[in-house]
């Protein structure tokens, strides 16, 4: 029977009706092409994001017309091929606007495919082709529409799919040129021989279609559960965080409150708050904060610690109140022992964290409002709690940071808060300095993380910083999605797994972010005034994440300002060890603490120790 054109099955892609009649060695030559094309697209998703989307929207038009003029059967297949030359119009179009548009348009063509496929599924061909057209369509559906939902893995999850195809067809495409040059003449022998040969091929061939249907429906159907996992995992910001139409005139004013629904500690009751404040450059906001309160608290009015925590990410959805473990002594250092001395501890999420807004990460003022605004709320919760003006200042690592900050701008901000000293543990002094340390080593995916979270809320901070100046073309959706994520959700993994993907293929950011307006605005967020007040600053001397070298350059430069200034570095402790339960340091912050608010001489310089 002569093949004719009609009987030939339908291809979604041009390049195999283009090259369908052509010489073998020609079939060779673009077979290896394609193969080296598609190759470069997995491998190489960012550099090669312009030439992905010329070659699908040239090929998406190409195949369009093809089908449209040579085949216009029946009004799905016009309508099919009318939306791949529409689709393919628009990626060659947008491609000279914006690289942030090719991943969603590209994630359409998928879906286009997939529908495609399944048509031509019920349409016509062999049981095992219906079934392999069903099961590719539907994988690429289902790929197409979690591309959506997962927008900064949408490069490297295209770039899979399509730079797969292309390799698949360009083996194909080469080993048809290989079989039509070592093709011999047929003989009657030969070619009763060769139908029998077609005849297994023929077997062989349809049970390879029914294990790949298996394969894509298989891996289509464990992509949604992971979608349902991360999502399952995913903090929910209820209610409670959304402020109303017309709030309190005024910082530091009580909106609303109500009961903490993570573990509560042992010797203290605990609330959560929602008040009014100000971000970092001045304008009106909102921000929540959790109020632990010691149970029978002692009459009079009671000192206030105020807790500054230390990194979660910068989403809305990781604010510590959200967390189940916020009020314990696994989150606050010496929690318990301050409930018991009488003490109300006053810890913040800061703005832009469970309430809407943009969150204030190593931005100074922007950390030291909510912290300060939170105290003042907390005033007003109860007609049975007074506060003392006397507080003392606690944080760890990013709200180390913020704690220095709390203690600057007190004088002026909030001056009915008495300072009386500030502990820090780990804190991120000089952002600068750890930027520079940090930068200095190897790119690796959570520093990418990490960066994005400093980047994107400076730039929505402040104008003169953008975000393009420092992120390589094609990634802005990326590092926008990184910053969607805490660090204690599953989705994170989502994050790490796009910055490893990159990695290899070119760094997210191409500028140094040390330089610029960024670096301008890093070093205005570093303390550079004496505090006046007694400070008591530790840290882990095997901190894996801030350098100690830099605490100690901190410590040498408050000496030097001639700040008093108690420290302690601890042997064998990390990053984090400093603040946990049985830490060598716990005894040490709650009785430095309890001198300063009972008004004891102590040791509070150690300069000379050095």
């Amino acid at each position: 029977m002569p093949v004719t054109r009609r009987s030939l099955p339908r291809r979604w892609n041009a390049l195999p009706a283009l090259v369908r009649d052509a010489p073998p060695r020609v079939l060779l030559v673009v077979g290896a092409v394609v193969v080296v094309l598609g190759a470069l697209i997995v491998s190489r998703p960012l550099t090669s994001l312009v030439l992905l989307g010329v070659y699908v929207g040239a090929s998406a038009v190409v195949m369009g017309v093809l089908e449209l003029v040579g085949r216009p059967a029946g009004w799905w297949a016009r309508a099919v091929s009318a939306a791949w030359i529409l689709a393919g119009v628009a990626v060659l179009v947008w491609l000279g606007r914006s690289l942030e548009l090719l991943p969603p348009v590209l994630a359409v063509l998928l879906v286009i495919g997939g529908l495609a496929s399944i048509g031509r599924a019920v349409s016509r061909g062999t049981a095992s082709s219906r079934v392999l057209s069903l099961a590719w369509g539907v994988a690429q559906v289902a790929f197409g529409l979690l591309s959506f939902t997962w927008p900064d893995v949408t490069v490297l999850v295209l770039a899979v799919v399509f730079g797969v195809r292309t390799i698949v067809f360009g083996v194909g495409i080469f080993a048809r040129g290989v079989v039509g040059i070592r093709r011999p003449r047929s003989t009657p022998f030969d070619a009763e021989r060769a139908v029998r040969r077609r005849r297994v091929r023929a077997g062989w061939a349809a049970a390879g279609r029914y294990a790949l249907s298996l394969i894509l429906v298989a891996t289509a159907a464990g992509g949604w559960w992971l979608n349902d996992w991360l999502d399952d995992g995913a903090p929910v910001v209820d209610a409670f965080y959304d402020p109303p139409a017309q709030v309190p005139s005024g910082h530091g004013r009580l909106i609303r409150s109500d009961a903490y629904l993570g573990r509560l500690p042992e010797n203290g009751d605990v609330t959560r708050i929602l008040y009014t404040t100000r971000d970092a450059v001045g304008r009106a906001a909102v921000s929540s904060a959790l109020v632990i309160v010691p149970k029978d608290p002692p009459s009079g009015p009671r000192p206030v610690i105020v807790w500054n925590h230390g990194t979660t990410g910068v989403a809305q959805g990781c604010a510590p109140s959200l967390r189940d473990a916020s009020a314990t002594k696994w989150s606050i250092p010496a929690l318990e022992q301050a409930l018991k001395a009488g003490w109300v501890v006053v810890a913040s999420d800061f703005s832009g964290q469970g309430a809407p807004g943009v969150y204030p990460y190593l931005i100074g003022e922007g950390e030291a409002r909510s912290s300060l605004d939170a105290v003042l709320a907390a005033g007003e919760l109860r007609a049975d709690l007074t506060l003392s003006p006397d507080t003392v200042v606690w944080g760890h690592s990013q709200g180390g940071h913020a704690a220095l900050w709390t203690t600057a701008i007190a004088p002026e901000y909030a001056p009915g808060v008495d300072v009386l000293g500030t502990a820090v543990v780990a804190p991120v002094a000089d952002p600068p300095a750890l930027a520079r340390e940090l930068l200095s080593g190897p790119p690796n995916a959570m520093l990418s993380v990490i960066t994005s979270w400093v980047l994107v809320p400076y730039s929505r901070t402040y104008p003169d910083v953008a975000l393009d100046d420092y992120i390589a073309e094609g990634s802005r959706s990326i590092v926008l999605e990184m910053t969607q994520r805490c660090p204690s959700e599953p989705g994170v993994v989502v994050s790490v797994l796009a910055a490893l993907g990159v990695s290899e293929d070119r760094p997210l950011y191409s500028a140094d972010l040390t330089e610029g307006a960024l670096g301008r605005r890093l070093a205005e967020n570093t303390i550079t005034q004496p505090l006046g007040t007694p400070m008591l600053v530790a840290w882990g001397a095997d901190d894996e994440v801030i350098p100690p070298r830099l605490q100690r350059d901190y410590v040498d430069r408050l000496c030097a300002e001639g700040q008093p200034v108690r420290w302690a570095t601890y042997a064998g402790y990390d990053h984090l060890r400093p603040i946990l339960p049985k830490s060598r340091f716990l005894p040490v912050l709650f009785d430095w603490t309890k001198d300063l608010i009972e008004r004891r001489s102590q040791v509070t310089d150690g300069c000379g120790l050095r």
